[in-house]
């Protein structure tokens, strides 16, 4: 038997819940909402929260720099399993992931660059129908264009 393919909804879904849970058991601290935006070769997540308790104390007792620095480490730190992550939800390699957070609004943004488009179930015209969109598909579309 094997596996049905995903669609988008499902693929951003999964991938927003395992990104809260590696949060969750790293830091011991839950974001309260991870959005995933997936187009193209790339990956856009948007992590509501994502600021510790640790950081916002830095921050209140007015250790910015210290907090900011904090965080980084924290990013740094998390990458390489948030890469592995992302490639195992994904089925595709990741190029490179891009982070950023902003203390004052509890964000972080991240962006992941795929090598391809991962494989999505994509709807079509027809209601009962689903047609399958691969990469090997879009190139070879692309070449004949």
């Amino acid at each position: 038997m094997t596996t049905p393919i995903p669609t988008r909804g499902q693929v951003e879904r999964t991938l927003a819940q395992r990104i809260q849970a590696l949060y969750r058991d790293q830091f011991g601290h839950q974001p309260s909402k991870v959005t995933c935006q997936l187009s193209d070769h790339n990956v856009v997540v948007i992590i509501e929260n994502s600021i510790t308790k640790p950081e916002k104390l830095l921050l209140k007792t007015g250790h910015e720099e210290l907090a900011e620095e904090v965080r980084s480490d924290l990013d740094d730190a998390i990458q390489p399993q948030l890469k592995v992550l992302i490639e195992e939800t994904l089925n595709v390699p990741v190029i490179e992931l891009l982070t950023d957070a902003t203390l004052d609004t509890g964000r972080t943004g991240i962006i992941a660059i795929l090598t391809d488009q991962p494989t999505i179930r994509t709807p079509t015209s027809d209601s009962n129908k689903v047609s399958t969109t691969t990469s090997s598909d879009r190139s070879n579309t692309s070449k004949s264009a």
